[in-house]
């Protein structure tokens, strides 16, 4: 990358984790450049920032033309925003609920992938936000879980045609945020068993805060690179394995 303030761009920077790499990137001399559905009011003035729902396809192209026009180079593209759905039984789940979670976590970052692909911008590092919910396979999780296992895929395929950028998803771990929040406020943890250990994590160092979390990425990005570009990496393995193998061995399988 050439001479200059690194420069990064991250989804869903209004809040939560989002806001958090935004601050500990300033904290880092980046210039950052951030979309969410909200904006980015609490670093109104140290952020490039444009709203754009995500939701509504029409508009990302559009928005990311305003945001990052002049922009010939990013060194890191963090794919943050996201929702988490209903967490109930996927017979319970409709389709067209599925469509949507589908649309705003895996869809709108296709399309904003295929408008960086077009852009000509040179990109060093592209890190998705996943969970370990991809690969957990706990009830209930449905739509989230479908989603962010079709984001990992997404980020395998894309690493082809990224020859010259670096891909990962990552599961960054539990973070203190408004899902956290929903979790916690779901008592059935009889039908829902994932939802104990969330519940227990609450006021522990297991449940790290945005900025911490943000920290422990930002951390782990040369780590990344040990990996082949498109890989899913779940950074409690790296970073806390007990944590991880606690996270494993409280998965819940069918017939359990």
């Amino acid at each position: 990358m050439s001479n200059g303030s690194p420069r990064a761009l991250v989804t869903g920077n209004s809040s939560g984790l989002g806001l958090g790499l935004s601050h500990a990137l300033l904290d880092r001399d980046y210039r950052v450049f951030g979309c969410s559905r909200r904006g980015c009011a609490a670093l109104a003035d140290r952020v490039v920032d444009v709203h754009c729902d995500l939701a509504d396809f029409e508009a990302i192209g559009p928005a990311l033309d305003q945001l990052l026009a002049g922009v010939d180079r990013l060194d890191l593209v963090v794919l943050n925003a996201g929702i988490l759905g209903e967490i109930e039984d996927m017979s319970r789940l409709s389709v067209e609920r599925l469509r949507e979670i589908m649309d705003i976590n895996v869809w709108s970052n296709k399309i904003i992938l295929d408008w960086l692909i077009d852009s000509g911008i040179a990109i060093d590092q592209i890190v998705a936000i996943s969970s370990g919910a991809a690969v957990l396979g706990n009830r209930g999780w449905g739509g989230y879980a479908l989603s962010k296992a079709t984001l990992n895929m997404l980020c395998r395929l894309y690493a082809h045609e990224f020859p010259d950028t670096h891909i990962a998803a990552i599961a960054p771990g539990l973070i203190d945020t408004r899902i956290i929040d929903t979790l916690c406020d779901i008592p059935d943890t009889e039908r829902f068993p994932a939802l104990t250990r969330i519940h227990a994590a609450r006021g522990t160092e297991t449940l790290l805060p945005p900025t911490a979390a943000a920290e422990r990425i930002l951390e782990a990005l040369p780590g990344l690179r040990e990996f082949a570009s498109g890989s899913f990496v779940d950074l409690r393995q790296i970073l806390a394995p007990k944590e991880y193998e606690a996270l494993m061995a409280a998965r819940n399988r069918p017939g359990g």
